[in-house]
């Protein structure tokens, strides 16, 4: 009897947010590696706010997931067979695998992971795409010099604690955003951060202006721009001249299409927009990480040991089950996961 997979796929194009029915659930045979592929048992899926965008079907960076197909994504888990002399049957392999139990992919596109290096989750987060983000913005984009202030939103999930972890061990002031009082105290007592607001606490962007001006204590000098909404309208205007603003995404927008519907209409049109960028001279970088992977090799070694040592710290939200795997994802785009976003898939 041939052995059998399952896999989540995408069953209908959402408008606004995700809800069950946009998810379809398979069950097939477990599929043979091709010529310079491997076969895998996954072990855990990523979840990340970017695979919202691919189940629309307007123009991006990247294909949209077809109807009928597999929803797409990071996962980590066991060689179970080899066509590459990259792999052997027993390595452990992070790769684009999917929602799913088992997948094959072209050996090229993986990576080894050593279990006894460290959990192998974290190469979902911490040492994965989402840290590699953090990093790389940061570092390329936001330049940051010691005594600089810096704001990143969604502080306690996988890139912006990356960001605050690495720019405070660099000498700058760090204030975090976040959803929740718990989420704000996990910014300061985990992550490190100086400061951190609440942004559920304020109706509007002018009141979270001022919050966010109490804890910088004056302006800001990097924006690490990963949400848009409220919290992008409320930071402009705070921005010192020669700030800097990389961008990696806009959850807040994902379920309007990405086109920043649902904005609060604090006077930040784009005219005004516009102008705050122009005579503050502030740079505005947006990048896709996977344009940059020729630097990941720079960012494990830099980042690694400090993982290792317990100098940079992980928080991790792991749900369970591949079925569960929609749930945990409508709940990722409203905030409510407290760290990387894992489904543990056996």
């Amino acid at each position: 009897m041939t052995e059998q997979m399952q896999r989540i796929t995408l069953a209908g194009r959402p408008t606004g947010a995700p809800a069950p029915e946009h998810f379809g659930f398979e069950t097939l045979d477990i599929p043979t590696p091709g010529e310079g592929e491997i076969l895998v048992r996954v072990h855990y899926m990523s979840l990340d706010p970017y695979m919202r965008g691919r189940m629309d079907d307007g123009k991006s960076y990247a294909a949209p997931v077809p109807i009928g197909g597999p929803m797409e994504g990071g996962s980590v888990g066991e060689v179970i067979a080899s066509n590459s002399s990259a792999f052997n049957a027993g390595d452990f392999a992070f790769g684009p695998f999917g929602w799913a139990t088992h997948a094959t992919a072209n050996a090229k596109m993986c990576r080894k992971v050593d279990p006894s290096e460290g959990p192998i989750t974290a190469s979902l987060g911490v040492l994965g795409m989402p840290g590699f983000t953090g990093w790389y913005g940061l570092m390329e984009y936001g330049r940051p010099k010691a005594g600089e202030t810096l704001v990143v939103a969604a502080a306690t999930g996988p890139v912006g604690s990356m960001v605050g972890q690495v720019a405070k061990s660099l000498g700058l002031k760090t204030v975090g955003i976040a959803g929740g009082p718990e989420k704000c105290k996990m910014a300061v007592e985990t992550f490190g951060f100086d400061a951190c607001v609440d942004h559920r606490a304020f109706d509007d962007a002018r009141s979270l202006r001022a919050a966010i001006k109490e804890a910088c204590g004056g302006g800001i000098d990097i924006y690490f721009e990963n949400v848009g909404g409220k919290v992008l309208e409320a930071v402009i205007p705070l921005m010192k001249p020669h700030g800097r603003i990389p961008i990696c995404g806009m959850i807040s927008w994902y379920n309007a299409g990405g086109l920043g519907a649902g904005a609060s209409g604090e006077g930040i049109t784009a005219p005004a927009l516009w102008r705050n960028i122009l005579v503050n001279f502030i740079s505005v970088n947006g990048f896709i990480i996977s344009n940059h992977w020729g630097d990941f090799p720079k960012f494990m070694k830099e980042i690694a040991p400090k993982v290792a040592s317990g100098d940079i710290k992980v928080v991790e939200d792991i749900a369970e089950g591949l079925e569960n795997a929609p749930a945990a994802f409508m709940g990722l785009l409203e905030g409510k996961n407290v760290g990387k976003q894992i489904v543990k898939v056996i």
